[in-house]
């Protein structure tokens, strides 16, 4: 079986959130399980410093949308990679050599629906000159590749090749789905069948989630506990009918981490050193974490941290709302992270009114992220709704304690009490309840080290998961070849 994904951001290439090392992670361990995989992504300008040699895969593509023909190029590595899924680019400088990914300047490129209508199309003509013979399942993600499963059963219907071709859509964020006006169909070369409440017509736009659910054979989202929420009028982003309607074809597999690279005991950009037997280093790290952050060197202050994109999401009002950090006790907060210019100018303020308790990163880097978790005491995530999350996970394996949120992936990840501490209102009462609860704990040294050590024991690792995703791809071929 070919396992073939395609996403708009994949790690090291190109990465604003956990889109990127969550494809990763899952197409991974399927290369190294034996199953031949292949990933396609966009070319562009912040990936081309960071792939290898690259060489032409198959003659190039022509592409035709909005008039006009289109070329694109399709490169894959020189070397074929010894452990990990064959990655291929699809160039097109028009449409991806660009400053950003999505956007710039805090907008969205006017022009994304062309882009990524560009970018399905070419992964779709590429497909026969590029992957072995033998079934073979499409596996896009999220809203920007859900126009694959469309095309693939619109345009390319009745050709043997893709009819054979079974296809699961991952939903990672249903809270991002891609609207469009219903003008654009004809200059993205769809049929007008698709302008229906039943594909992906929704309150008189074009909703690319929408026609991905529709016309995939199979829908995975991201853990077990998003896979009910998705199904309810609160957690479903006004698709929850259509989850609905899928009835057992709507899966929820947790997603993983890459434990060797989030590792305290190997890592190599940490400080020191540690794992949960010897913890000695975990307070070097804090030490030096508390330096470079300008903040007291006090081993005996709690120190909770937060990286997490600045977005409303992530439950930063929640943070800055009732002056909640100007109340707290005798505690210190570093926060990492970019995005929504209000919330940087909230943190900033707060900064400066409380320089010795409180400071605040706005270039993200994964470095900074993995001397982050190291030195941390506390991590906060209390997400207003989180599909799955990865950094809670990491965080445990570098013994600090998640706050988070019981929603989604944190639910399923996060035991209370034992590994971290957990609220259920989307309130900032709630939240404070539940840290105050960890500060209460920190004190109480042993007892603090044997939730730390607990946590750091949990196994985040992709293998079940990714059998999980093999073994529902099997199903959806055999539901789908009959």
């Amino acid at each position: 079986m070919n396992v073939v994904h395609l996403v708009a951001e994949f790690w090291p290439y190109a990465r604003t959130g956990g889109l990127a090392e969550a494809v990763r992670g899952i197409s991974t361990h399927q290369a190294r399980s034996g199953t031949p995989t292949f990933v396609f992504m966009p070319l562009y300008r912040v990936a081309r410093a960071r792939v290898p040699e690259l060489e032409p895969a198959c003659p190039d593509v022509q592409v035709p949308l909005a008039g006009r023909t289109f070329t694109c190029r399709i490169y894959w590595s020189v070397e074929p990679p010894l452990d990990g899924p064959r990655v291929l680019f699809v160039e097109n400088d028009e449409a991806f050599d660009r400053e950003g990914i999505y956007g710039e300047g805090g907008g969205d490129y006017w022009d994304n629906h062309y882009r990524f209508a560009l970018f399905a199309r070419a992964v779709l003509e590429a497909l026969p000159q590029v992957v072995p013979e033998g079934p073979t399942v499409l596996h896009p993600h999220d809203w920007h590749t859900s126009l694959a499963p469309v095309y693939l059963r619109t345009v390319y219907a009745g050709r043997p090749y893709y009819d054979a071709v079974a296809c699961v859509l991952s939903v990672h964020n249903a809270g991002y789905q891609g609207m469009f006006g219903t003008e654009v169909v004809d200059a993205l070369g769809l049929p007008p069948e698709v302008v229906h409440w039943s594909r992906m017509e929704y309150y008189g736009k074009l909703n690319w989630l929408k026609g991905g659910l529709a016309y995939a054979d199979w829908v995975t989202t991201v853990s077990p506990t998003h896979a009910h929420e998705l199904r309810t009028p609160a957690g479903g982003f006004g698709l929850h009918d259509f989850f609905i309607a899928l009835g057992d074809r709507l899966v929820g597999i947790l997603n993983g981490i890459d434990q060797d690279l989030w590792d305290p005991a190997c890592d190599n950009v940490i400080s020191q050193r540690f794992s949960k037997n010897d913890l000695r280093g975990k307070a070097a790290c804090k030490a030096e974490l508390q330096r470079l952050a300008g903040l007291p060197e006090d081993p005996a202050v709690p120190l909770a941290c937060m990286t997490a994109r600045l977005a409303k999401q992530k439950g930063f009002d929640l943070i800055l709302q009732d002056g909640l950090l100007y109340r707290m006790p005798r505690a210190q907060f570093i926060f990492l992270g970019e995005g929504d210019p209000g919330y940087q100018q909230g943190l900033t303020e707060v900064a400066r009114d409380l320089p010795e308790r409180v400071a605040a990163f706005f270039e993200f880097t994964e470095e900074r992220e993995h001397r982050l978790l190291a030195g941390a005491d506390i991590l906060l995530m209390p997400s207003q709704y989180e599909p799955c999350g990865l950094t809670q996970m990491r965080a445990q394996r570098y013994g600090a304690l998640p706050v988070v949120r019981r929603v989604g992936g944190l639910s399923d990840t996060v035991e209370d009490q034992v590994t971290g501490f957990v609220f259920d209102e989307y309130t900032t009462h709630a939240f404070e309840v539940a840290l105050r609860r960890a500060f209460a704990l920190y004190p109480q040294r042993a007892a603090w080290q044997s939730h730390v050590q607990e946590a750091m024991a949990r196994d985040f690792g992709w293998e079940r998961s990714a059998q999980r995703y093999l073994d529902m791809y099997a199903s959806a071929v055999e539901a789908h070849l009959g």
